[in-house]
């Protein structure tokens, strides 16, 4: 743990030498003298590098602490950028390109002619004087931690999105016309900035909701729609008929449903979007869906537990047999299954998907993506795709009889299936089968194992409050109230989490093994099957819930949230 924060610097420079940047830290107990030594003695060594660089790189200090004490070194300010709230106003009167070059950031206007920059490096006298002919006005320097000025200026920049077609070059020519004749350069950076700004907070859907008078921007950031921005009623047309345009749409037709998807570049990112309109009362609801092309987790950064990782990697490492991952749209299934088909690419195995849509590309793997249109539907890729001599194979949802048929029989013939399933845990995922059509005997000898999963919210780790729970709240997560309390943690807000307490998500699950006692009790009720489970050891959702809860990942509103009050 760090010590407190460092004293503020002076109030204006002394006349007397600047304090070593060593002896501040050694009085504010952030280094000890050996220390000091140890990372000067490593200077001598490397001559070019500076004595703060070191010892962030030994991890002695953080960046923070670093920026805090070069503040104080310097007699300036330090300002912390994920509490500060930057000024629009101020940040438009540098150009993009000189602050991500130099790595500085106007904050805010201390007066009518003086703005306070954020810098990672007080020392650099030149990137000052370079400042003031920039931006034409007195400057106040204020120290900033590095990394966090380099994520506030990706913020605050918008990057620059091109669109790219893999249509007839003359259909995307006729659309460019259109565009050209019909899009305004309002319209069309306005929704380039919506778009941008989506990606970068890393949303996976941006809704545009038609209302009466205006037309609201939601983006679905972390499980959770947020309000992006209201457009006037009066640009609800050209809005809609920009996206349109991108996803090769008939903009002529406002009556009938209508989906399609483009690929655009975000920076040096390539992101695949899909579009869906539907006819409202108030006109067209459009929902984007980003993909994200190189988005992909290895099995141990799931954070499943070591128990449930332990069960998951026995079942995958099967020669044959089914794996299913259950859980509503958006849960993280084909995330958890794309890492187990990450674990078992080896040149000695031939892996094929049959995917709507290809989310992830994964070298070495032949991926097929549905295309219904034209008579590629799942159950004729699987089809085929047994005839191609696969080893492994991952069907991307089980959605009918004759698709669930062909998947299981060919892991009951030698393949490792391993597919998705839409359910709520893991025990009703055995009943969803038999109402499709599968026999439970079938299933019985060809289902490995059954994963449910669920995607809760992370704590915002800079603004998490810590809190001792009441009786009500411990009875309430199954645990017995004695004199010593576990801590949990609960949401707070902040600049850095957008004010919503939570950053990132997080993957709830349960591994329950098709095997023994289960297997034998394959055609029981689901609350037999399930009792079953839970007595020969399996976690459940709630009870991994309450094991991120005590960790302080996530808090109990959330887990609550989730699996909802009869679950947690």
């Amino acid at each position: 743990m760090e010590a407190a924060e460092l004293p503020n610097p002076p109030a204006a420079p002394s006349a007397q030498p600047r304090a070593l940047l060593g002896e501040i830290l050694i009085r504010a107990e952030r280094l000890t003298t050996e220390q000091l030594q140890e990372a000067l003695a490593e200077q001598q060594q490397e001559p070019g590098r500076r004595i703060g660089e070191i010892l962030v790189a030994k991890g002695v200090l953080s960046q923070k602490t670093l920026a805090q004490a070069l503040a104080h070194q310097h007699g300036i300010e330090f300002v912390d950028l994920a509490r500060v709230e930057v000024d629009p106003a101020a940040t438009s009167l540098l150009p993009e390109q000189f602050a991500r070059k130099a790595q500085v950031l106007p904050v805010r206007f201390l007066a009518e002619n003086l703005v306070q920059v954020a810098v990672g490096d007080p020392t650099n006298l030149r990137t000052a004087d370079d400042l003031r002919l920039a931006l034409g006005l007195n400057i106040q320097l204020a120290v900033a931690d590095p990394s966090a000025l380099e994520g506030t200026i990706e913020r605050t920049y918008r990057v620059h999105i091109e669109i790219k077609h893999d249509g007839d070059e003359d259909e995307v020519s006729r659309l460019q016309d259109v565009l050209d004749s019909d899009g305004t350069a309002t319209t069309i950076d306005l929704v380039n900035s919506i778009l941008g700004k989506a990606i970068a907070e890393g949303a996976s859907d941006v809704h545009f909701d038609p209302q009466e008078r205006e037309l609201i921007v939601r983006a679905r950031i972390d499980g959770v729609l947020r309000r992006m921005a209201e457009v006037p009623k009066a640009l609800e047309p050209s809005v809609t008929g920009r996206l349109k345009i991108m996803g090769l749409l008939d903009i002529a037709e406002k009556r009938m449903p209508q989906d399609g998807s483009f690929a655009i570049r975000y920076g040096d990112q390539p992101v695949d979007v899909r579009i869906a309109v539907v006819p409202t009362k108030h006109g067209e609801h459009v929902v984007l869906r980003i993909l994200h092309r190189a988005v992909k987790l290895e099995l141990p950064e799931l954070g499943m537990s070591p128990d449930a990782e332990r069960l998951f990697q026995h079942a995958i490492r099967q020669p044959f047999g089914a794996v299913i991952a259950c859980g509503p749209t958006g849960s993280g299934k084909t995330t958890t299954l794309y890492a187990a088909l990450d674990l078992l690419n080896e040149e000695g195995r031939a892996i094929t998907t049959v995917e709507d849509p290809v989310e992830y590309q994964l070298p070495g793997v032949n991926q097929v993506e549905v295309r219904s249109k034209i008579g590629l539907t799942f159950a004729r890729g699987l089809r085929t795709i047994l005839r191609s001599d696969p080893d492994v194979l991952l069907v991307g949802e089980i959605r009918d009889e004759e698709t669930a048929a062909i998947a299981i029989q060919a892991a009951m013939t030698g393949h490792l299936v391993l597919t998705t399933l839409h359910t709520n845990d893991a025990s009703s995922a055995i009943a969803r089968l038999e109402s499709i059509g599968i026999d439970a005997a079938v299933l019985a000898n060809s289902v490995n194992c059954i994963v449910a999963q669920r995607l809760a919210r992370r704590l915002c780790v800079h603004c998490r409050e810590a809190y001792s729970p009441d009786d009500a709240e411990l009875q309430a997560i199954g645990i017995a109230a004695g004199d010593q309390r576990p801590a949990l943690h609960r949401a707070h807000g902040c600049l850095q989490c957008a004010g919503t307490g939570y950053h990132g998500r997080v993957a709830l699950y349960e591994v329950l093994p098709i095997e023994g006692r289960i297997r034998a009790l394959i055609q029981a009720s689901t609350e037999e099957i399930l009792a079953a489970a839970v007595e020969q050891g399996m976690t459940t959702m709630r009870q991994d819930g309450v094991r991120l809860c005590l960790a302080g990942v996530t808090s109990v509103e959330e887990v609550r949230r989730v699996l909802g009050d009869r679950l947690a």
